[in-house]
């Protein structure tokens, strides 16, 4: 049985681990063509585990075809090349999931700001401009095709002090800027949109929540809310087969919110809740929405 994604060609970055990973298994399962982006292309040359291509090898396990590419986000001609081989290969771009963020190893660490190295400032090199130019990259593919599908990757942290103030920064432009380019898209039938998550259990997840046990006592990081790094992959295959996409173009979503509109639990069963009363709600609504986004 073919999957819904038969024939559809995917960009997931920052995918040698964590969501990226399993964004990209998903989208797999579901037969599409998956690149794969990373830095890490050896194995052990980086703290945690996972490769772009171990990454890609799953991918195709799964049931789609997975290539993977070495890209620095950071790396504008990394980046271009990138877009360049996936048009020469391919001939058309389907989904763009801008998941790629430079998290430093101290986010969790609870220290003000300025106790902080400027050098954090990263995340806004990788994590909000990376998102612009991998956009601006596949508009160009998308736009003559007239059809496609680009998600940021984002969270809670859009409205809600999490952890500190440069990833609630990245997090809250990310979804303006998923939002505004969703209405210069409009008139080319490309959806743009951001997605919430909430615990994600990543490599990274499960190695602090190790270290510092008292992490599972917060409401950001207790495991019982949490999910599969999978979960918001088979969340964006849904959307990416959903012939009224354009209706949620603009909005940014929680995930499980949208999880539940389409019938979707994690890999286990699980249905994944919704922190909306707790963290707070997504500010962006669908462009679609008479009276707002313009």
């Amino acid at each position: 049985m073919a999957g819904s994604l038969e024939g559809k060609v995917a960009v997931v970055t920052g995918a040698s681990r964590g969501i990226g990973k399993g964004i990209a298994i998903a989208l797999g399962k579901e037969g599409a063509t998956v690149y794969v982006t990373g830095r890490t292309v050896t194995p052990g040359s980086y703290p945690l585990p996972g490769t772009v291509g171990e990454t890609a090898e799953e991918v195709t396990r799964a049931g789609g075809k997975g290539v993977a590419v070495q890209v620095d986000h950071a790396n504008d001609e990394q980046v271009a090349a990138l877009f360049e081989q996936v048009q020469r290969e391919q001939g058309r771009l389907d989904i763009l999931v801008n998941n790629a963020f430079a998290l430093p190893e101290d986010l969790t660490e609870p220290k003000p700001f300025w106790e902080k190295p400027l050098s954090n400032w990263e995340m806004v090199d990788v994590g909000v401009r990376s998102n612009f130019v991998a956009a601006w990259h596949a508009a160009h593919i998308m736009v003559p095709q007239k059809s496609g599908l680009i998600v940021d990757i984002s969270g809670y942290v859009g409205v809600t002090y999490t952890y500190g103030v440069i990833f609630g920064t990245c997090k809250s432009a990310v979804d303006r800027m998923a939002r505004d380019m969703a209405i210069e898209l409009q008139p080319h039938n490309i959806a743009s949109i951001s997605l919430w998550q909430g615990l994600t259990f990543t490599e990274r997840a499960h190695r602090n929540i190790e270290r510092n046990p008292e992490m599972k006592k917060l409401t950001v990081t207790n495991p019982l809310v949490g999910c599969s790094t999978e979960f918001p992959g088979r969340v964006i295959a849904a959307l990416a087969a959903d012939p009224e996409l354009m209706k949620r173009s603009g909005g940014t979503f929680i995930t499980a919110e949208v999880a539940a509109d389409y019938g979707i639990v994690d890999i286990d069963g699980k249905v994944i809740p919704s922190l909306r009363a707790e963290r707070g709600a997504p500010i962006w609504r669908p462009i679609a929405e008479a009276g707002h986004g313009r």
